[in-house]
Parts: C-alpha cells; structure tokens; sequence
C-alpha cells in the first residue's frame, strides 16, 4: 500500500516539532548556548515551511481534518506537561521552567506521534 506524500497527521506531527523547538529556545537562551539557539531559530523556520508546503498540497477533505488533530495534539502536549511535572516533582531535584516547558513539549509530541500511529495501526487491520 502507497501512501500519500502528505497528510494532516504528518502535518500535525511536524506542528507539534515546532512547538518542542519553539519550547527549547528559552532553555539556550538562559544557558547562553547562541549557537544552538541559532540552530533550533533555522530547524524551525524549515519545518515549518515544510508544513506549509504540505497543507498547500492537502486535498480539501483531508484538511478538514487537521484542527481536530491539532486538538490532539494540544491534548497530549498538556498531558506531558501533567506527565513531566509529576515525573520531576517525585525523582529529580528542582529543575528550571525552561527545562520543564521543553521536556513537556517533547513528551506531548512523542505521545503525539505515537497515538496517531497506534490508531492508524488498528485502523489498517
């Protein structure tokens, strides 16, 4: 089975990529890692010109379904948000704001990703 170049799920999923970058620049800034800052600032500006290619090329049915999965997606980034801070508050010292926002943002995405590949699995059997 072929599947498409493009779809709202991968787009959602590359929304969710911006937001981990857009979470970690405060972490560079007050480490003053000006190169990876710089870094992340490109890698941003990329995949997000990606998505935009991508939802130009969506048909207009499958971009209907695209604000519903960024609803998802706000969901699970909220729900690593719950998940980090419980996670830091029970094993590990206190950490900064910048490192929970970006460790939040990056469990929301992966949990993201990987429920719409779970129920894209099920869905194919």
């Amino acid at each position: 089975m072929q599947r498409a170049p493009t779809s709202p799920e991968r787009i959602s999923v590359a929304l969710g990529l911006c937001v981990v970058m857009l979470a970690t620049l405060p972490r560079y800034m007050a480490g003053g890692h000006e190169t990876r800052q710089t870094l992340i600032i490109f890698a941003l500006a990329l995949v997000a010109f990606a998505a935009i290619v991508q939802w130009r090329l969506l048909a207009v049915e499958a971009r209907r379904r695209l604000p519903q999965l960024c609803k998802r997606l706000v969901v699970m980034l909220l729900l690593g948000m719950v998940v980090m801070g419980g996670w830091h508050a029970l094993f590990t010292d206190w950490i900064s704001w910048q490192v929970f926002i970006s460790h939040g943002a990056t469990l929301g995405v992966l949990l993201h990703a990987l429920s719409l590949w779970w129920s894209g699995e099920r869905h194919a059997s």
